[in-house]
């Protein structure tokens, strides 16, 4: 069984594989979120906006605590975990939505699995990061039904689970338009969020680092 605290109480690991990091963003959640993409998925969705985050290797090893730092060097409401594929590293995610909860910062999970399937996995870590989440959204990406009334949603297929009160499926957030983030950092262009659908490919050809949802 776990128990609640730091990582090390419940032997969740302090090191987790990301492949992008937006500190704050808007584009990836209710209010304003610190959004992290996990290095590596099993899954594979036709039409991935983030073909880069496949691969198990790659990414950048970083530490929880230093995570938690920016955490509470910035106003932001919560935490968006995305990749790749979250449930795929469920142990450092665990691990890293419980600081999260312990904190009070709201947890929203992308996954490309159903909520039934990772019901069904009797898995600690996979248990320990739904019971820390507050919106979950799950269901493979399809290219062919884009979701344009959800916001934050990809298609239509998805569905999103609210796992406790703190959200809800009436608040008129949801029903705004996507949108999309570009940063400059030097040589690098980071782009985050959903595009309208004339501006899908839009960043082709440029030297990118994406953080696009999959």
């Amino acid at each position: 069984m776990f128990h609640s605290g730091t990582p090390e109480a419940y032997n969740l690991p302090m090191i987790l594989q990301s492949a992008s990091i937006v500190p704050v963003t808007e584009a990836e959640g209710p209010g304003r979120r610190f959004a992290l993409w996990f290095q590596g998925c099993p899954l594979r969705c036709p039409g991935c906006c983030n073909p880069e985050y496949l691969p198990f290797q790659g990414g950048q090893s970083i530490a929880i605590a230093d995570i938690v730092k920016q955490w509470k060097q910035s106003e932001i409401e919560g935490i968006t975990l995305l990749g790749g594929e979250p449930f795929a590293h469920a142990e450092g995610a665990a691990a890293l939505a419980r600081e999260a909860q312990s904190l009070g910062l709201s947890v929203m999970v992308f996954t490309g699995y159903l909520r039934e399937e990772l019901e069904a996995k009797n898995d600690p870590a996979t248990a320990v990061l739904l019971a820390a989440t507050d919106i979950l959204v799950d269901g493979p990406y399809e290219r062919e039904r884009p979701d344009t009334a959800r916001r934050w949603i990809g298609s239509t297929n998805q569905r999103i689970h609210f796992l406790t009160p703190r959200y809800r499926a009436d608040d008129p957030c949801w029903q705004k338009p996507n949108t999309l983030e570009i940063r400059v950092r030097g040589a690098e262009i980071v782009v985050n969020g959903f595009p309208a659908i004339p501006a899908l490919g839009l960043w082709k050809g440029w030297k990118r680092k994406s953080g696009a949802e999959s």
